[in-house]
């Protein structure tokens, strides 16, 4: 199966994500997400299907597959407007002079049925061309969209001014300015939500643009004379070589050969601090140089950038809907059918059950399917997750499902993993001591040649601070998670370095890592690590809002318990293994909703099983984790803000709900008695929307701490 990408034009509301997700369903396509904010389209197709035949669907609907004409192969139809905003400025002016009539003193030409015919029929035909085409499509697809509600409403003011018109019945017949101001608003309301929900995507687009610029490429003539030349970081393929100035965007993830620097991250991490980059470090693609030159080789390019991980992770939680959205997504399927019948009722009822005469009945029911509002319901859980998943990605904080966002609410628990989590990670051997079997150079020679084939951070200290030339070469080696590294050599001597867990007949249980061979005790390490600055501060944050905090770790229960009590850690469970780690975990959910925080790779296990799994992580490991939240600044600095970004983006949601069935529940009755005009009900109904982007924006500026 392939996984295909794309950008979909077009898409006003869920009714049409929701009108695209069942064509390309029906298709028999698998694992299909649409997200109408971003315009973002993914499925997976095997090769049974054409995706020129899918991309021409799509348009069919009524959408457009942006930079898809290699798909499509079309030439695409020029269109006499590209956006509502131009559609608004045509209808204006027509409209107001139809408004003209209103005014306490009469213009006697506008009193003319045949005139007013003439200025509304160029709108009609505009607004026709859009509402009317996109309802033709949607009800031909079974997925009814707003735009039935207002093509139904306008063209009947239309059609019974028109027969008003042929028959001579006079002004009292003719709403040519309804129809005209309902197209009208539409326009305006429709221009202005755009533009307000695409602020929901700020953030997002910040990033996005990082992806294009222009490289400094290092290349060589035929005399070998290193020549500069700039190209667009697109064109860059792995193991090319770019020069990178102060000032500059890193323009793709690379590796310096030559030079330092300090590299700013803020953009990826939230951090503003400069980190100090130098020979052999990485550059993360989007990052800027704010001192320093460098010289360095594109490690990764395209889809496969740290950058581009991130916005795809960032699109796919974008296209989730979490468990609240559900109903508004019912709600939303069966909206139009059930408006039409409610305005169908209001006429029926204002005419024959209330004599009141037809003229006010049908003004009564287009009121009430203009003020409906579908787009709303559809909105309100999208536009809050866009501006949550926005800012958390602007501070580090990555969310690998919307989900988790609405899941934080409910956590009562975080469990805290100790080495390079509540510590920096940057081990250092404090001492050692080996018997008399061996000469510390064998010591040192048996533990490098066991430990650099560990990820642990244990592992990689000892290899960077013991660097050995002629390391050993095992017949065998074997990575028990959790405990250590075992080997066999060619002469069958079994070697085993870990914790103490493993091996029993050791009678000290106060050091970090054993060496035994052949089950006899050759000797131990002791490493020291640094308390991560901010750890206190965050466990005072946790407690301050009534969450209790578990320190679970393999480490020595001496070891666990120092730091718990420099902390203020409720709980301490010491010297576990994966296995027992996932069971604590599965105990801990029982009784209340966890939030594990760790590594990634040895707690896989118990941060995939916890409610909500946090990794800590370096970027270019991202696409390797299994934890649904991600903070990429290395440190728990803003896991307070992660909590309270999922706490107040569902509290948003359910506010925007709230509004968006408030007001259909109020709206709809208050147009089938006769208290909104259809003009009126056309520019709430196109500012409804709008209210709601405004209070999912707030998100953005709120104190969630």
């Amino acid at each position: 199966m392939e996984k295909v990408e794309w950008k979909v034009e077009g898409m006003d509301c869920t009714n049409c994500a929701l009108t695209i997700t069942k064509y390309l369903q029906k298709e028999g396509l698998q694992d299909v997400k649409v997200n109408f904010i971003g315009g973002d389209v993914s499925f997976a197709i095997n090769n049974d299907k054409s995706k020129t035949e899918l991309a021409k669907g799509i348009e069919d609907l009524g959408y457009h597959v942006a930079d898809q004409t290699q798909i499509t192969n079309r030439k695409q139809a020029t269109k006499l407007f590209s956006n509502h905003l131009q559609r608004f400025l045509f209808c204006l002016p027509f409209t107001l002079v139809l408004m003209l009539h209103m005014l306490p003193w009469h213009f006697h030409f506008l009193m003319n049925p045949w005139i007013q015919l003439a200025i509304c029929l160029p709108v009609f035909i505009v607004g026709m061309g859009y509402f009317g085409v996109s309802a033709v499509k949607s009800l031909r697809r079974g997925v009814p969209n707003m735009n039935v509600l207002i093509a139904i409403g306008a063209t009947a003011a239309f059609v019974y001014s028109l027969i008003g018109t042929l028959s001579n019945m006079g002004m009292d017949y003719i709403f040519y300015e309804t129809t005209a101001t309902i197209i009208t608003l539409v326009f305006l309301g429709e221009w202005v939500e755009h533009k307000s929900v695409s602020t929901t995507q700020k953030a997002l687009n910040q990033l996005a643009r990082k992806q294009k610029v222009m490289a400094n490429m290092i290349a060589f003539d035929d005399e070998h004379k290193e020549q500069i030349f700039p190209v667009e970081n697109t064109q860059l393929r792995v193991g090319d070589l770019v020069l990178i100035k102060t000032g500059e965007q890193v323009p793709a993830d690379c590796k310096i050969l030559w030079g330092d620097a300090h590299v700013s991250e803020a953009l990826l991490t939230g951090e503003s601090k400069p980190i100090k980059k130098q020979k052999k470090d990485t550059l993360i693609g989007g990052s800027l140089l704010t001192d320093g030159n460098v010289k360095a080789q594109v490690t990764a390019v395209g889809n496969d950038t740290v950058l581009s991980n991130i916005l795809n992770l960032v699109k796919q939680a974008q296209g989730e809907k979490p468990p609240v959205q559900q109903l508004a997504d019912k709600i939303s399927a069966v909206f139009v059918p059930v408006v039409v019948s409610i305005a169908v009722l209001t006429f029926l009822l204002n005419y024959f059950a209330f004599n009141i005469s037809v003229t006010t009945s049908l003004m009564r029911s287009i009121a009430v399917l203009v003020i409906s509002c579908p787009c709303a319901m559809g909105l309100a859980t999208p536009a809050a997750i866009a501006v949550g998943l926005g800012r958390a990605t602007k501070n580090g904080i990555l969310f690998r499902n919307a989900k988790s966002l609405e899941l934080f609410k409910n956590i009562q628990t975080v469990v805290f993993d100790k080495t390079g989590t509540l510590t920096k990670g940057n081990l250092t051997i404090a001492a050692f001591e080996h018997n008399s079997e061996i000469t510390e150079a064998d010591f040192k020679r048996i533990v490098f040649s066991l430990e650099k084939f560990s990820n642990h951070p244990i592992a990689k200290a000892i290899t960077e601070q013991w660097k050995i030339n002629n390391p050993i070469l095992f017949k065998k080696v074997d990575e028990i998670k959790g405990s250590g590294i075992k080997a066999e050599t060619a002469e069958g001597d079994v070697y085993f370095l870990g914790s103490n867990n493993e091996k029993q007949n050791a009678n000290n249980k106060e050091h970090n890592a054993y060496l035994f061979k052949n089950n006899q005790l050759l000797g131990w390490l002791d490493m020291d690590d640094e308390i991560r600055e901010e750890a206190k501060a965050v466990i005072t944050y946790l407690h301050s809002k009534k969450i209790k905090t578990v320190l679970l770790s393999g480490d020595s229960l001496e070891r666990c318990k120092k730091v718990a009590n420099i902390l203020g850690i409720d709980e301490v469970y010491a010297e576990k293994t994966p296995d027992e780690k996932l069971t604590i975990i599965e105990t801990l959910n029982k009784t209340a909703p966890v939030a594990m925080i760790g590594d990634g790779i040895n707690d896989a296990p118990a941060l995939a099983k916890a409610t909500i799994g946090i990794s800590l992580s370096d970027a270019s490991h991202l696409a390797v984790q299994t934890a649904q939240v991600v903070l990429m600044n290395k440190g728990i600095q803003h896991l307070p803000l992660a909590l309270g970004l999922g706490k107040h983006t569902f509290s948003t949601i359910k506010g925007n709900l709230f509004w968006a069935f408030i007001y259909n529940v109020v709206a709809i009755p208050v147009a089938a008695i006769g208290l909104l005009q259809p003009g009126v009900a056309a520019l709430a109904m196109g500012f409804s929307d709008v209210v709601l982007a405004i209070n999912s924006i707030r998100l953005n500026y709120r104190k969630v701490l």
